[in-house]
């Protein structure tokens, strides 16, 4: 082989090597990218099944504390929120839904409530019958870990 060769072979697989290198850079960027904006996508998701469920369930506790009876379809919809709960959340966070519901069910077999019954009973013993549920959630979208590895701290 000629010496004027080997410039020429060391130039080309150089740049073949550079070249390499740089699409397995942007390849791997890129992919990393891609599981991140998947991750936070699922946490908007989880938040947003988290903050109905919550809103459901406020105004089903309401109409409990009020009425005796309610609409199936409130109660249908309100499983229908822990059954889409399976799929995304932990265990803790489903048995807390659960006991929420129960505590909801529970008290449409309680006497009504007058408006000045409920703010006594508030003053004297504040129910915040979501607010166990809320820490689960909140505990849970702070500690699962992005793809990135690093924890998620939304406040």
């Amino acid at each position: 082989m000629e010496a004027s060769y080997i410039p020429a072979l060391a130039a080309l697989a150089g740049s073949l090597i550079g070249g390499l290198t740089s699409f397995a850079s942007a390849w791997l960027t890129q992919a990393r990218h891609d599981r991140a904006e998947h991750f936070e996508h699922d946490k908007s998701r989880r938040q947003k099944l988290y903050k109905k469920f919550i809103d459901e369930a406020s105004k089903l506790y309401a109409d409990a504390l009020a009425h005796n009876e309610t609409e199936v379809g409130a109660l249908v919809s309100i499983y229908a929120l822990i059954d889409r709960m399976y799929v995304v959340s932990s265990p803790a966070v489903i048995e807390e839904a659960q006991a929420v519901v129960r505590l909801i069910a529970d008290t449409f077999f309680e006497p009504n409530k007058t408006f000045p019954e409920l703010r006594t009973a508030m003053k004297s013993h504040p129910v915040y019958p979501l607010r166990t549920f809320a820490k689960i959630c909140r505990d849970e979208l702070n500690t699962v870990q992005s793809p990135l590895g690093v924890g998620s701290r939304s406040q």
